[in-house]
Parts: structure tokens; C-alpha cells; sequence
């Protein structure tokens, strides 16, 4: 499939990077676009060549432009595509979201994952101010990190610490520490043009290099915002209820969290698909599972 001739850029759009694996989840995130959409903002859904006729199967009839991921990264002609096939999924999917842009679509986009889906009605004006800047996911994670010091989980401190810390020094900034995330994320065409132009292409780098050193689109994007000022910075908390860990998950549902309560602050949830296995194609056995089904009954966690 070949990618989306040129025209007049939107001023935001919904993208979102899939795969198979993701199927029923990506399925649920169409259909709750499907409902919710107000302003019928539009949608793009990339996946891999090899998955493209499942996905167009399973969205019939959905409000969703697929396009192919191995098509997306032509946009950019100093990308590596043996090296970028031969990433792991981990890695490449960071690389179609962060060069989603080159496609001229939009001035902003609205990256999704797949694990996520809405639970009410959005627009436009959720995700852009009034003069049309595009608000930033901007915080210090706080309750991410109380939570997990809560539940003896000192290593996620420990790594967010240490990703904040590498991020910074590439960029050669002191100070706090801000997390730019969890998706979905509010990205300007704006930032990341200048994260090319003015730190990558400098450095004979591409953002396929940078992020297979430093993984982290995310950081990439929120520490070339704070280098460069592309766009005005207007942060804002995150846009959906996000469990990062299946403690999270299972703490706030045993103290009264449901999707309807969740809709009074948040426009959707994500259950990272690292831990929730519910939509998983072919059901698997965790020992991890079990393992944190028995912490759970001793400590609440």
C-alpha cells in the first residue's frame, strides 16, 4: 500500500501503530473511535505489510485509513530499511510513531497504542488550545512513583530516574525531571521536524539511531520540546487512565475504580498490553501471573 499522496496538512489527527498480536486490541480502540470521534477527526492505523489484509478484514466498515509501516518509513530517505526490519518490534514501533509526521498529514497527531480505547466523547479542542497549539503530556509522575513505593516496587523509581537522567544529558539539561507521557501523547510535526534538523542531521544521526541507543520516544520528543521551543508549551496531565503494572490495575479496582468513574477525568484507559493479556490472540501460561496473584493476596498489591 503506498502512502497517502500529499495535501493540505489537518490541524490534528489520530494515529496509532499496530500488529498482529495487537489485533483485538487495536479492533477495540477503532470501535471505541468509531463511538466517540465528535469532530470525526481522522484516523490511522499502521501495521506491518504482512498484517495489512487481516486488519483491513477486521476493520471493515470502521472509520480508519490503514497504511503500512514499511511504506511510512520510505517518507524518510536516510533511514536504514535492512536495519529497520531487522529491529525488534520494541524498538521499530518507536520509529513509525515518531516519523508519522513526514507524511504531511497533520501539523499534530494524537498517537495512540493499541491497548488503549476512549470512553467518551472527544474533539479537537481536547488536544489543541484555542489558537490551535498542540497541549503537551507534561508532569513529574508522581503518582506513578508514590504508587510503586507503595507496593515495594523501588525498581520503577530506579528506572524512570535513570531514563530522565540519559535523556537530559544528551541534551545537556539540568533540572527536574519531567515525564512526557503515558500515550496517548499530543506530538507537533513542529518538534519533531526540529529534533531532526537541528540535533540529528547536525550529529549524522537519524531518529532510527537514536532511539535504537537510547530508546524512548516519548523523552526524545518532550526533551527536543524543552530544547528548541518549537511550539508554545502547554502542559497538560495525562488524557487517559493509564495502569502501567497490574498492581496499579487491580489496587484501584478493588477500591471502587470503573470505567464510568474513570470517564469524570480521563477520555479512556490503557491496560499496557505488558501485563493484560485478556486480548491476546492465543491465551498463554505467566508464571508471572500467578506470582503476582499470590503477592497480591499478602500484601494488597
Amino acid at each position: 500500500m503506498s502512502v497517502p499522496p500529499t495535501h493540505r496538512a489537518q490541524p490534528i489527527v489520530l494515529f496509532c501503530k499496530s500488529y498482529r498480536e495487537d489485533l483485538l486490541r487495536a479492533h477495540r480502540l477503532v470501535n471505541s473511535i468509531h463511538r466517540y470521534n465528535r469532530d470525526r477527526l481522522p484516523f490511522y492505523l499502521s501495521v506491518p505489510a504482512r498484517d495489512l489484509s487481516l486488519f483491513r478484514e477486521t476493520c471493515a466498515g470502521l472509520d480508519v485509513e490503514l497504511l503500512v509501516d514499511e511504506d511510512l518509513v520510505l517518507a524518510n530517505p536516510r533511514l536504514d530499511r535492512e536495519l529497520f526490519g531487522s529491529l525488534p518490534g520494541g524498538i521499530s514501533q518507536q520509529i513509525v510513531k515518531s516519523e508519522f509526521w513526514r507524511l504531511g498529514l497533520a501539523n499534530a497527531y494524537l498517537c495512540l497504542d493499541s491497548d488503549c480505547y476512549f470512553l467518551r466523547g472527544f474533539g479537537a479542542a481536547d488536544f489543541l488550545a484555542p489558537d490551535g497549539t498542540p497541549y503537551t503530556v507534561m508532569h513529574e509522575a508522581k503518582e506513578l512513583l508514590h504508587f510503586a513505593a507503595l507496593a515495594g516496587m523501588g525498581k520503577v523509581g530506579r528506572n524512570w530516574s535513570d531514563h530522565s537522567e540519559e535523556i537530559k544529558r544528551l541534551f545537556g539539561r539540568a533540572g527536574r525531571s519531567w515525564d512526557f507521557g503515558p500515550v496517548p501523547v499530543i506530538w507537533s510535526a513542529a518538534v519533531w521536524r526540529d529534533l531532526d534538523e537541528r540535533y540529528l542531521v547536525p550529529r549524522g544521526l537519524t531518529i532510527l539511531e537514536a532511539i535504537k541507543t537510547h530508546p524512548g520516544e516519548l523523552g526524545w520528543y518532550g526533551e527536543a520540546l524543552l530544547a528548541y521551543k518549537s511550539i508554545p508549551i502547554l502542559p497538560i496531565e495525562p488524557v487517559f487512565r493509564c495502569y502501567h503494572y497490574e498492581e496499579q490495575f487491580y489496587f484501584w479496582e478493588r477500591n471502587g475504580e470503573t470505567d464510568d468513574k474513570i470517564a469524570a477525568n480521563y477520555l479512556g484507559v490503557c491496560r499496557q498490553s505488558n501485563w493484560d493479556k485478556e486480548l491476546d490472540p492465543t491465551p498463554r501460561f505467566r508464571f508471572s501471573k500467578w506470582r503476582r496473584r499470590f503477592k497480591r493476596a499478602l500484601t494488597g498489591f
